[in-house]
């Protein structure tokens, strides 16, 4: 039987790219976005795939999408809790109290809602255990100027992966994370035109394809739950997260 996987944040950049290559390599896909349209885009083609609008802040919609997973795939063996947002960048002080919150709800409770979810299918089912893999950035790891709420928001993710791949080791559940630099998205580019705006002058900045993204999340999902990827970092080659760059 062939496996399944719940991505989030499907519809569009790393997390459409995931889907349709899991899809490709004959996954049974569950899609969760808000934007359910461009959720059946990124199925079409796919007889396994399962398209569900979702919003990750709300926690019944997330348990009624887990379940919807499980009625029509019978288990669950990889979750990508991917979904995430980028508000607008400033300092501190001239952050919208609203983005702060907006990017708590999305990248901080919504992966605790998702993770929550997947942990307690996966130490119940038969066979036991799977592989929940978190988004976390680079954000992560090392700020981007004028990022705070993102940066927070990612580094919360960590405390969450170093928690679950603790508590999931009876559960044969593996948690691992990955922090992805400067892949070519949407978001990305949003954001990089915004500092650009800023700083006409600012070095371009270098970026790799969503391919090599939705290549490497792929091999992680299909590691044997023997083996875990505890923290992998894929990042353009010519970012400046190390030393000076």
């Amino acid at each position: 039987m062939s496996r399944c996987a719940i991505v989030t944040g499907a519809s569009d950049g790393i997390g459409a790219a995931v889907a349709r290559r899991l899809l490709s390599q004959g996954w049974r896909v569950t899609l969760l976005a808000r934007r359910e349209d461009r959720l059946g885009e990124v199925a079409s083609g796919f007889s396994e795939a399962l398209p569900l609008g979702c919003d990750v802040t709300d926690a019944a919609q997330v348990a009624a999408a887990f379940r919807a997973t499980v009625e029509r795939f019978g288990r669950l063996d990889f979750l990508f809790n991917n979904a995430g947002i980028f508000t607008p960048a400033g300092l501190i002080d001239e952050i919208d109290p609203e983005d702060w919150a907006r990017s708590v709800a999305v990248n901080q409770t919504g992966m605790f809602y998702c993770a929550r979810e997947a942990f307690a299918i996966m130490r119940r089912q038969d066979p036991i255990g799977g592989r929940i893999l978190n988004n976390g950035s680079v954000a992560a790891q090392s700020p981007r100027w004028g990022s705070v709420c993102y940066t927070v928001t990612k580094h919360a993710v960590t405390g969450l992966t170093k928690q679950l791949s603790l508590d999931g080791r009876p559960f044969r559940i593996a948690v691992g994370q990955i922090d992805i630099g400067n892949a070519r998205t949407e978001l990305l580019n949003a954001h990089v035109t915004r500092m650009k705006a800023l700083d006409p002058a600012a070095e371009e900045t270098p970026m790799m394809e969503l391919s090599t993204v939705a290549e490497t999340v792929a091999h992680l999902a299909a590691l044997p739950l023997e083996a875990n990827a505890q923290w992998t970092t894929l990042m353009a080659s010519a970012m400046p997260l190390i030393g000076r760059g």
